[in-house]
């Protein structure tokens, strides 16, 4: 019960922060331009209190899951009577900024919360500076194909003697699409021997994001087994019994000491069942379930079980000011490019709808970010849920900022403005889409929390 209401209140804050900053954009340009705003309100429906400043109500109304600005002649069927100072009566690249200033407040704010978490407290996991330890091999990678095994060290990585895996990433980074002598340390009958290798480097992602794990090098991220900090109901580590504050020592016999690791045994299992060794206090539990083929949440698919780890060791930083800048715009493009990449899953039917997640989805994940030790996975929720705010904004569907701007674009390509009865009717119809779409993510938000189940005699 306490867990709902830390969980529900957070969430308010955070949407409510996120809905002030985009409207406040909208807000911004509108009175910039010279457009009158009637109403900024926080929330929907029957207003609640406020207060009114020259031309605008500012509110807060009853249901708090989102906001608006209505200005003067904004919406079809509005009574038009020319004053200059209705949003029709401005040029239409006018109102098409006044569009854009919403989603792009989101932007910036999602740039500022990630610049000044980098600047101020960033969580850099430990193995990073550690030396280079390897976890799970995945078979038929290219680590595999050059004889490297789970436990090794790396000694030389071409130029590197005892590298960290920081060093190693970006050494990886400079020698991609190339053969690069290795050495490594491996314990063998129990002693340690030295071993040659050579890794081929091949870039699955051509320059664009390259990454070790995707040649099969994952770094051993700690010394013990992969916490867990919580379990997604009705998932297969659900129905296995795993719980939170267990911690995964093996899957099928090979250890297991990061998220990367797990994916790859799952891969390796090809949808057939896994054996867990869990470790639960001073227990030591055994554990079968069937892993399942779905979205690991950034758009790639996978087998996976449905936990999400607790975090790997870790110290703070401060960045300096250019650092944390580039950091934050190279999370910020990242994070789009993978919302963008669920949005194209979702329409060609490659990826289920039942993965979004919409209030009940946010308020769990509100409520667990602020339960967590630290400001880095509260702030950099919020980030991300700015981000996916303003780049559903975007999208063209009209009553969303994106569509009221195709519309504007439209008129601009036809030089008139489209039937005023023909926009309504549009605005009508998208708006009970919009409803529906709502109440089907709200009903899919249930559904993963079990509740149905519960509800049944």
């Amino acid at each position: 019960m306490a867990f709902a209401f830390t969980a529900l209140v957070s969430m308010l804050v955070v949407l409510g922060i996120m809905v002030l900053v985009h409207e406040f954009g909208h807000f911004a340009v509108a009175k910039l331009f010279g457009v009158r705003v009637e109403v900024f309100s926080i929330g929907f429906g029957p207003r609640l209190f406020g207060f009114r400043r020259g031309d605008t109500d500012y509110r807060v109304s009853l249901l708090p899951l989102g906001g608006y600005v209505k200005m003067s002649g904004e919406t079809p069927g509005d009574t038009r009577t020319g004053d200059p100072a209705e949003f029709a009566s401005h040029p239409r690249w006018q109102r098409i900024l006044i569009g854009l200033a919403g989603p792009f407040s989101n932007f910036v704010l999602a740039f500022v919360l990630m610049s000044g978490l980098y600047m101020m407290h960033n969580e850099v996991p430990n193995y990073m500076s550690s030396p280079a330890v390897t976890d799970v091999v995945p078979p038929d990678s290219p680590a595999a194909h050059a004889g490297i095994q789970a436990g090794d060290r790396i000694e030389r990585f071409d130029k590197d003697t005892n590298p960290t895996w920081e060093q190693v990433g970006m050494r990886a980074a400079l020698d991609i699409n190339s053969y690069v002598p290795l050495t490594v340390e491996r314990t063998v009958n129990g002693h340690p021997q030295d071993v040659n290798l050579e890794l081929y480097l091949a870039d699955a992602s051509k320059g664009q994001d390259f990454q070790i794990e995707a040649i099969g090098l994952l770094p051993k991220m700690q010394n013990g087994p992969l916490g867990v900090r919580d379990v997604m109901p009705g998932n297969p580590a659900d129905r296995a019994g795993l719980k939170a504050g267990d911690a995964i020592v093996s899957i099928n016999g090979q250890a297991v000491h990061s998220v990367a690791a797990v994916m790859a045994v799952l891969q390796e299992s090809q949808g057939k069942p896994v054996n867990l060794v869990v470790q639960r206090g001073s227990q030591t539990l055994n554990m079968t379930t069937t892993p399942i083929w779905g979205d690991d949440g950034t758009g790639r698919m996978g087998y996976r079980l449905g936990f999400h780890p607790a975090l790997a060791p870790f110290h703070v930083e401060q960045e300096p000011l250019l650092k944390a800048v580039q950091k934050s715009v190279a999370f910020n493009m990242q994070n789009s490019g993978y919302i963008v990449d669920v949005l194209k899953r979702l329409v060609t039917h490659k990826s289920d709808v039942q993965q979004l997640s919409g209030p009940i989805g946010i308020a769990r994940e509100t409520g667990e970010a602020v339960t967590m030790p630290g400001w880095q996975p509260l702030i950099a929720l919020m980030a991300l849920i700015s981000l996916n705010l303003g780049i559903f904004n975007l999208l063209p569907i009209p009553i969303l900022d994106g569509g009221m701007i195709l519309l504007l674009l439209i008129e601009g390509v036809l030089r008139r403005d489209l039937n005023q009865e023909f926009k309504e009717r549009v605005y009508q119809v998208a708006f009970v889409v919009l409803i529906l779409f709502a109440a089907f993510v709200m009903f899919n938000d249930v559904a993963k929390l079990n509740i149905l189940s519960k509800l049944k005699p």
